[in-house]
């Protein structure tokens, strides 16, 4: 109990006490298996090395922030931190979810109590920013260290990232409850990859064709992106409140979406 006991107070001010039992519930059922949580982490690092110095010393620098040259490590090392968040979220929201409710069915005992569907999706959607969260804070020290980071800014990294994970959080799990089997889920890497590849991640989006930005530029990741960059290279404007707005909207409409269909899902 002491895992969720460490995380109480924290969640009795952010969330409605039936929420909050479904955050306390994960912690509890991963607080002997952290490393699990942590192994996701890894991923977006070692892209950093491979192709953030590895095909960095090839490309050299890029246009950055004004015009200016960047390192190309500088320029891939925020992009790949949103990635981070995107990942933390997205495990837990997806595949997790749809264990609980298929195979293991967690909620027809949660349900049972006062707890109702509503209680239910924002407890996993908040447990899947946490995660996502995780991989966050471990990223931008990562950074930090490297010394990739060129503007105080960087320290609302972190709560940017939050944004990230609750836009994926609430997409994941909305996309989740019309799942109906494991093999559905290869349609999910069809998206997820690309976004990974094509969102200004690796490349500066000004290289794409006319069609493919319009369409990367409205995407989550890219927002993602673009935010997290801009706080840590100092590239900043209204296309920052830009992202954060995009990025709330997409994890409410997911939030109610996933409510919904939970309803449909488990109530009938």
């Amino acid at each position: 109990m002491r895992a969720a006991a460490g995380f109480s107070p924290t969640l009795r001010v952010l969330l409605p006490s039936r929420a909050r039992h479904l955050v306390e519930r994960n912690i509890l059922v991963y607080r002997r298996d952290w490393l699990v949580i942590a192994s996701g982490f890894f991923e977006p690092v070692l892209y950093l090395f491979g192709i953030g110095y590895g095909v960095g010393s090839l490309v050299g620098n890029v246009v950055g922030v004004h015009g200016h040259a960047i390192s190309y490590a500088v320029f891939v090392a925020p992009a790949l931190m949103a990635s981070s968040a995107m990942n933390g979220a997205i495990y837990d929201s997806t595949f997790n979810l749809f264990y609980k409710i298929k195979y293991a069915r967690t909620y027809d005992a949660v349900l049972a109590t006062p707890v109702g569907t509503g209680d239910v999706a924002l407890g996993e959607i908040v447990w899947a920013v946490m995660r996502g969260s995780i991989y966050s804070v471990g990223f931008i020290v990562v950074m930090i260290a490297l010394g990739l980071v060129s503007s105080p800014l960087a320290v609302l990294a972190v709560p940017a990232a939050v944004f990230i994970g609750f836009a994926f959080s609430g997409v994941g799990t909305a996309v989740t409850t019309f799942i109906r089997k494991w093999e559905d889920f290869d349609l999910l890497q069809l998206v997820l990859v690309p976004l990974f590849l094509f969102s200004a991640t690796f490349f500066p989006i000004d290289g794409y064709p006319q069609a493919l930005r319009v369409l990367v530029e409205f995407t989550p990741l890219y927002h993602g992106v673009d935010l997290i960059r801009g706080l840590t290279t100092g590239d900043l404007g209204l296309h920052l409140v830009v992202d954060v707005v995009y990025l709330l909207v997409l994890g409410l409409a997911g939030l109610a979406v996933t409510s919904g269909r939970l309803n449909k899902l488990l109530l009938t």
